[in-house]
């Protein structure tokens, strides 16, 4: 059952019934209007949209990619990064990244160090892939 003090933190959503009940309410005060919101109601709708968000993170976890190519296809994901952009950001040819993504070539140091320096993938993880 959900825990409904008030503060942000005190609420919890603990189930998918309370899950569910929570977006309910969520969507009866949106269909109303920011505009229509009392200060009281826009507060509850913000400490509601933090505890469904919290659930949510809890519930519906995605694995980290557990390939280099996956690695790659999530950084462009997040960067909204079509493939010749991502080449040209890491300093190297269209063709050479096409090759890589499609496990045709291994990646060599300088592009393991360019999608360290440029995409933030951790450097001991790109060691696996050498």
């Amino acid at each position: 059952m959900a825990n409904r003090k008030g503060k942000s933190d005190d609420y919890r959503i603990e189930n998918e019934k309370d899950y569910n009940a929570t977006m309910k309410k969520i969507d009866a005060l949106m269909k109303r209007g920011e505009a229509n919101l009392t200060d009281k109601e826009a507060e509850e709708l913000r400490i509601l949209a933090l505890a469904a968000q919290a659930y949510e993170k809890s519930i519906y976890t995605i694995p980290a990619p557990k390939t280099l190519e996956g690695l790659i296809e999530l950084k462009m994901y997040e960067r909204k990064l079509k493939q010749k952009e991502l080449a040209r950001l890491l300093g190297v040819g269209e063709p050479k990244l096409s090759q890589i993504m499609s496990k045709k070539r291994k990646p060599d140091v300088a592009f393991l160090k360019a999608a360290h320096k440029l995409l933030g993938i951790d450097g001991n993880v790109l060691l696996d892939f050498v």
